[in-house]
């Protein structure tokens, strides 16, 4: 992936923060080359579902199938139970798929029938949607949208950058070499290393303030901001926001979050 390194850094900063991300963007940016290109650097389970109006909720989690000769019901597994989940142009699904996916995303569990069945470790979603096709699309109910961690806004790359990726990607046979560099042994362990990120009370009170500020502008004396917030964060942005500085801070290598750290990523937090 050339250029586009703040999606890059994000999708880091969601695998080690165990969030889920949405990323939007027109078509043709590498979305899906990225998350796909991630996948190929551990060593772990991905599944790319192509999101679409007639899907069905069994089309992701799986359903239950009737055996004729022992009279009972087994369950067949969906693409969900695998580590790594592109959703495909998610706004593509009606309701009903997304709230299926709402509880894999929330719980880290689906339900079958009767069955409650655990998800895989690591489990990461990694949304992208079109902002500006709306022919055809279900919009992402508030709670949805709440569920991911990051949303991450894809822009255009430079003329240097598309000049590198005409030299390098304007070719009929695209060569993937994208090697396995990690296990998810790894990841869950660098995980353990980001929960032991220092974090200083004052910014732990800085966080609480800017969340509360999205709320009551006013009380913040931000009156400028008054009318131009729909809704406030909610308390998982609070939880959100300390999980993605601290992998941040992890990422530029230090054991401590300083308010820049906040200020980074606080607008992929706090966006949706």
């Amino acid at each position: 992936v050339i250029g586009q390194r703040v999606m890059m850094e994000r999708l880091l900063v969601g695998l080690l923060a165990n969030g889920h991300i949405l990323l939007e963007g027109v078509p043709g940016l590498a979305k899906t080359t990225a998350v796909k290109a991630l996948s190929q650097t551990i060593q772990t389970g991905f599944q790319r579902l192509q999101f679409t109006p007639d899907m069905l909720p069994a089309d992701l989690i799986g359903t239950l199938i009737y055996d004729q000769r022992t009279g009972s019901f087994s369950i067949k597994k969906g693409p969900v139970f695998s580590n790594l989940i592109l959703a495909d142009e998610i706004n593509r699904a009606p309701a009903k798929v997304q709230s299926a996916l709402l509880e894999a995303m929330q719980e880290r569990q689906v339900t079958i029938g009767q069955e409650t069945l655990k998800l895989p470790e690591p489990f990461l979603v990694l949304a992208t949607q079109n902002p500006i096709e709306q022919e055809g699309t279900y919009p992402l109910p508030e709670a949805q949208v709440d569920r991911f961690m990051l949303k991450v806004k894809i822009t255009y790359p430079s003329r240097d950058e598309e000049l590198q990726i005409l030299k390098q990607m304007a070719v009929t046979d695209k060569k993937s070499a994208v090697k396995a560099v990690v296990s998810p042994d790894d990841i869950l362990k660098a995980r353990a290393v980001v929960d032991e990120i220092y974090m200083d009370e004052k910014v732990e009170r800085y966080i609480v303030d800017l969340v509360a500020a999205t709320r009551d502008p006013k009380q913040y004396q931000l009156n400028d901001l008054q009318g131009l917030i729909q809704y406030g964060a909610s308390p998982r942005a609070t939880i959100n926001l300390a999980l993605a500085s601290k992998a941040y801070a992890f990422l530029q290598g230090r054991g401590y979050v300083t308010p820049q750290d906040v200020k980074s990523i606080g607008m992929d937090v706090l966006r949706h």
